[in-house]
């Protein structure tokens, strides 16, 4: 019998969790162990965030679910990890601590097997003095609570502008370093097009501010792609969106302190300057949780584990820009000290960004930090279980399914605007995320026929399929396992 843990309940680890129980007999275990006690359709925040859909409606709990379908649920927050067990107890284990609501409770050793580490990102607001979800007239989606607090300030915008007053609103990263930038592009396109809606456009200056050296970046260095009968890069398209909507964009910005209305920046000029705002919605940093490590003698071996985020099959040699290779990125998410640890997802360490690094004339890094949220997360989350499930069934170690995000496409539908007769959608399907510029080097290190861009009404009906698809799938209805990652 086996024990596989699975740290964290988001995409990730919940798809981790639901394909280990299905292609597993009951006499192995399965346990889920997140902080949270629901799970939450992220990329539906943006909805939540204008008013438009109830966050009941992209959200559900974990345990009667997980019980139903034989998987263990621990509401607790892992604290520590023991590869090699300790003194006292030989078999690896993690330290949690229980946690119930805003209150903590007794600490647990649970010893596994197999660990996979999907505890995503730590929503690193600290990183930006002043910048905390409600506060300072800054709000953030990236929680299904954060998207209410987000929809309450902007309806008060709505409605201030209603009554005669003029507003402005920024929209963006929230840090020199941030990353989903997608996230941010899709809600201001939605917020745009919703005082269209409210008739109150015309009040309100509209601005995007990003880290990114050109619009279209997205932490993944730009592409070029194929456009209707066009071929265009995604800067020229995202421009091309942006002018048509009337909204204003600060590119290579830093935000570095935000406070009440006031977001103060440092771009890549070196300047720094300050943008005003009545409402802004920035993205934070993210990062790791700060997990520690130790052997069984209890001597700190975090380095052999984490490098902010945790250490996989990845080159992490210091190298130039110049030498960065596709090859660099991880194929199995294995940790390479203990073999049966995992870290798909956001929770596994890149091996450096995918955007050109740039610095301001003042030294500070000021480049997006490569996105691996989505669908790269279910991919990964998926070749991972698959790996653990047949180690478990043919009795030896097995690492044949394998998933670079340097041979993986993408398909991100960024709403912009919603309504079954009147929404929009932003379509970009990219291949493959890092870019191969060897394979492809014509094109920018994509493949044109699988890179391209569409706009229109058809995004938004997939957006929405999409939501009920996967929300469907996630409640492991009949059959949920056809719909793909």
């Amino acid at each position: 019998m086996s024990k596989i843990v699975i740290l964290g309940a988001g995409i990730s680890g919940h798809v981790a969790a639901t394909h280990l129980r299905r292609k597993l007999s009951k006499q192995h275990e399965v346990v889920v162990v997140s902080p949270n006690s629901n799970y939450q359709w992220v990329p539906s925040n943006i909805w939540v965030g204008i008013g438009k859909m109830k966050s009941e409606k992209i959200y559900f709990p974990l345990a009667p679910l997980y019980k139903k379908k034989g998987i263990q649920f621990k509401q607790a927050k892992a604290i520590s990890f023991h590869p090699e067990g300790d003194k006292t107890e030989q078999t690896p284990y993690v330290l949690s601590e229980y946690v119930v609501g805003n209150q903590k409770g007794q600490q647990e050793k649970i010893t596994y097997d197999y660990l996979i580490n999907a505890t995503g990102p730590k929503l690193n607001f600290g990183a930006t003095e002043g910048l905390i979800p409600g506060k300072n007239k800054a709000y953030s989606v990236c929680t299904y609570s954060h998207a209410n607090h987000a929809w309450g300030g902007l309806n008060k915008v709505i409605q201030q502008l209603k009554a005669g007053k003029k507003a402005k609103i920024l929209i963006g990263t929230g840090h020199a370093k941030s990353t989903c930038q997608g996230a941010a592009f899709e809600y201001i396109l939605n917020v745009e097009q919703e005082l269209r809606k409210h008739k109150v456009r015309d009040k309100a200056e509209v601005t995007w501010i990003s880290n990114e050296y050109q619009l279209g970046d997205f932490g993944m260095d730009g592409m070029l792609m194929r456009y209707g009968s066009l071929t265009m890069k995604s800067h020229e398209m995202i421009e091309m969106i942006f002018e048509d909507r009337g909204i204003k964009w600060i590119l290579g910005a830093g935000v570095h302190k935000v406070e009440d209305g006031v977001a103060h920046y440092e771009n890549l000029e070196g300047e720094h300057k300050s943008e005003t705002y009545d409402f802004a919605m920035l993205i934070p940093s993210f990062s790791g949780h700060g997990f520690k490590a130790y052997d069984k003698n209890e001597n700190d071996i975090t380095e052999k584990l984490f490098k902010g985020f945790m250490i996989v099959d990845a080159d992490y040699t210091a190298k130039p820009y110049e030498e960065w290779s596709v090859r660099d990125w991880p194929e199995t998410y294995q940790n390479p000290n203990y073999k049966n640890i995992f870290a798909p997802g956001i929770a596994f360490a890149p091996p450096h960004s995918i955007s050109k690094p740039r610095k301001s004339k003042n030294g500070t890094d000021i480049t997006p930090a490569p996105p691996r949220t989505g669908m790269p997360s279910g991919i990964t989350a998926k070749l991972v279980a698959d790996n653990i499930i047949d180690s478990i069934k043919g009795g030896k170690k097995s690492l044949h399914h394998k998933g670079s995000m340097g041979n993986m496409g993408a398909a991100c539908i960024a709403s912009a605007g919603f309504g079954l007769t009147k929404g929009s959608g932003v379509s970009i399907t990219t291949f493959p995320i890092v870019p191969d510029y060897e394979k492809y080097p014509e094109t920018q290190g994509r493949q044109l026929g699988k890179t391209f861009g569409e706009i229109g009404l058809a995004g938004h009906w997939l957006k929405l399929a999409l939501h009920y698809a996967f929300i469907y799938k996630a409640k492991m209805k009949p059959f949920w396992w056809l719909i793909p990652e």
